[in-house]
């Protein structure tokens, strides 16, 4: 599971009508988003194919994780954190140097990860999390319900999911995995619409075109991104199938 999923507030932000303001913005976010998803799925699928690729990061003759292997996994939360803190400092041209970099390396985390399971289950459940995401993108920006509270409920389910997932980590029940895989998909799946949502009330407080709204865009688009990589990750852990 990929627990960087970051909460970002942004404080002073008027809600406006929908405008092509906010349509612009929110077709930023998914363009991020979707360049993301779309590079991480290529590394992956070139580090799971060449051999001569997939031997830096797993060891061919004992299938262990190489060193490089173990850095490609645990450094994706270095650059979320840099991200995060870095965007009243870093150019905006940088960040999306650093957001396309996490993706890349995020690619090479999945290509370790999908060797487990068979390619026909992960392109299933990969197709099945992108329905799911897209009813619940268009339902968070279409309802006129108010979701902050329950974006709230969801982080708090989602710290108690992560220190779960590391208990279980010592413990190793199966049980207890199957219970956070299933709290693990209600959380991204209410935590889509909620943060699409949030991302159209700061489309409609933004001046289309400034670099804050740039960096704001990247910002969204990493949000999504993290929302639909957690979202199918879990459900590969109860639907995929293993070799």
């Amino acid at each position: 599971m990929e627990n960087n999923n970051p909460n970002y507030v942004y404080d002073n932000i008027v809600q406006l009508n929908d405008t092509d303001s906010t349509r612009k913005f929110l077709a930023n976010v998914f363009m991020w988003m979707f360049v993301a998803l779309g590079v991480s799925a290529l590394i992956a699928y070139l580090f799971a194919q060449d051999e001569g690729l997939k031997a830096y990061i797993q060891d061919p003759i004992t299938g262990g994780i190489t060193g490089l292997g173990l850095v490609a996994m645990i450094s994706p939360l270095a650059f979320v954190l840099i991200i995060r803190f870095g965007i009243n400092k870093i150019s905006y041209g940088v960040l999306g140097l650093l957001f396309i970099a996490y993706a890349a390396i995020m690619g090479i985390s999945f290509s370790i990860i999908l060797s487990v399971y068979t390619q026909s289950s992960v392109l299933g459940v990969f197709l099945t999390t992108s329905i799911v995401f897209g009813i619940m993108a268009v339902a968070g920006y279409t309802t006129q319900m108010d979701l902050t509270k329950f974006g709230s409920i969801l982080i708090m389910l989602l710290i108690g999911i992560i220190v779960a997932s590391v208990v279980n980590m010592f413990v190793g029940s199966s049980g207890l995995d199957k219970v956070i895989s299933y709290i693990g998909v209600a959380i991204f799946v209410g935590l889509t619409a909620y943060d699409v949502q949030k991302l159209k009330n700061i489309g409609a407080g933004l001046t289309y075109g400034d670099a804050t709204a740039s960096k704001m865009a990247l910002m969204g688009g990493l949000t999504l991104y993290l929302d639909f990589i957690n979202l199918f990750l879990f459900l590969l852990r109860i639907f995929g199938r293993r070799r």
